[in-house]
């Protein structure tokens, strides 16, 4: 079974491959596009994603929304729909893009499913695991997850049925401000820490950049009324804790944009590369709340949205290219210690931080790897169990996805928590003027996807990634490999 479950998966892949993955569009038309949202919150009782035990929901600060956005140029349409959850399993981006294509006809290859990684969002892959192998399950958690898969394919199909020549506007702006911060630390010894104070005497600098620009998109209707704005921003959602519902700081970006602009607006937020990235500042003992960031990136949006410049010759480009990455092993010997750790774990029992994300990361890639695994790993993990990878062998194949508008726009769609050095690399060499870099698309079982020379320093994103040194590079390698075609093919 694990092995024609893989072949379906492959044979998704494959065939958009062969179909050319890229559509182009040349029509006189105006560019039409479509937003919907619909409602994705879980009920209460329901395990709430983002640590390695089970916390489960007491309640709701505010409402979990997949937000869609349809872009169609003459016979060519492309849909992003951004999700309020922790990460898209790869379960999950099969099964709505699946759907999805089939009840509104745009190609599986067009649909990009990604999430803005809320830690106050579900702990789902578990619950879908089961539901997809019709075994037994709560039925509280398997209506949720019908819910799940319905939601984006819903508002997917709503924002094309609504679809209607639109304006575009594009342009970044520079966060002031600064509220995200490079959390990880070079040591006097040259190892790297993750989450350390600046007050550490043994602390020599910040072990990367941050990327301080928040890239945007305004869409206005024919009178000039704005009626969605995409933003994309390089930093963690992890801001709120606690053991209700909650979008994070995204939420109250969109109720700064909506208190200027009007209460009908659609603020849709797609992370960027932020794998290395937080909202703690290493130099400070004051962390920002979710409505602090949230309110302050909304007036930054709200500054520059004057400034804006319409996108000239809105000509819909969209290509996508299926690579496979490196995967890391995981040995008898190490599963078997896996699994010794993760009962300890399960017993409350002290464990070592970076051996518990080591052991449920093995038991996650023995799986991946192994056509018969060494151990049940339904029996000792919920995050990371997979239908339509269990098998797969050496590597883990993903997809790069690009949609790009005219000369001046593009949207690039990696898999992954994408360290921030990858994303600008690839903004760096984009050939079109303002470049969204969103992370966590269509699969999150790559875990982090660090810089090559990040393995050299360790700690715990390197810890926590599936994925051998390279994976990052040969993302950014493909990624400007189709910005490239992106841009010399409407020349054509």
């Amino acid at each position: 079974m694990k092995i024609a479950r893989f072949v379906c998966f492959a044979d998704v892949l494959l065939i958009a491959f062969f179909l050319g993955f890229a559509q182009i569009s040349h029509a006189t038309d105006s560019l039409q596009v479509g937003i919907a949202v619909v409602d994705i919150t879980p009920p209460v009782g329901f395990p709430m994603a983002g640590y390695y035990h089970e916390r489960l929901a007491e309640g709701s600060i505010d409402p979990l929304k997949a937000k869609a956005i349809v872009f169609r140029d003459g016979q060519v349409e492309a849909a992003l729909v951004v999700c309020d959850l922790i990460g898209i399993a790869v379960d999950l981006s099969l099964a709505v893009r699946k759907r999805a294509s089939e009840m509104t006809g745009i190609p599986v290859s067009n649909i990009v499913i990604t999430a803005t990684h809320s830690h106050t969002a579900p702990d789902y892959m578990k619950e879908l695991y089961l539901h997809l192998g019709n075994e037994n399950k709560d039925p509280l958690r398997s209506s949720y997850i019908e819910k799940l898969v319905a939601g984006p394919v819903e508002a997917i199909a709503k924002a094309q049925s609504s679809a209607k020549r639109s304006v575009l506007e594009f342009g970044s702006t520079r966060q002031k401000p600064t509220v995200s911060f490079n959390r990880r630390s070079v040591m006097r010894d040259g190892s790297v820490r993750t989450w350390i104070s600046h007050d550490n005497p043994d602390v020599v600098r910040a072990a990367g950049p941050i990327d301080p620009d928040v890239e945007l998109l305004t869409i206005r209707d024919e009178t000039g009324q704005a009626t969605c704005v995409l933003s994309n921003f390089a930093l963690h959602l992890d801001t709120v804790g606690g053991m209700k519902w909650s979008a994070d700081y995204p939420y109250f970006i969109e109720q700064s944009l909506r208190n200027s602009i009007g209460s009908n607006l659609v603020s849709i937020f797609a992370t960027g590369t932020c794998g290395d990235i937080n909202h703690v500042d290493p130099k400070s003992r004051e962390r920002n709340k979710a409505d602090v960031i949230g309110n302050s990136i909304g007036d930054s949006i709200l500054q520059q949205i004057p400034n804006l410049k319409a996108v000239n010759e809105p000509t819909l480009v969209v290509k996508s290219r299926v690579v496979t990455l490196p995967l890391q092993d995981a040995s008898k010997e190490e599963v078997a210690s896996s699994v010794v750790t993760l009962q300890s774990a399960r017993r409350k029992e002290k464990v070592e931080f970076l051996d518990h994300v080591t052991a449920h990361k093995k038991l996650m890639l023995d799986q991946f790897r192994h056509r018969d695994p060494y151990a049940n790993t339904v029996e000792h993990i919920t995050w990371g169990l997979s239908r339509s990878l269990a098998g797969v062998g050496e590597t883990i194949p993903v997809e790069v996805n690009v949609i790009t508008i005219g000369r001046d726009f593009a949207i690039v769609c990696l898999p992954g928590e994408v360290f921030v050095e990858l994303g600008l690399a690839i903004k760096q060499g984009s050939p079109f003027t303002t470049t969204m870099v969103v992370e966590l698309s269509n699969c999150v079982e790559t875990v982090y996807v660090p810089n090559r020379a990040a393995y050299a320093g360790g700690s715990y994103e390197v810890t926590n990634s599936a994925l051998r040194p390279g994976g990052g590079e040969i993302l950014v390698e493909t990624a400007l490999s189709l910005l490239r075609e992106a841009a010399t093919s409407r020349l054509k």
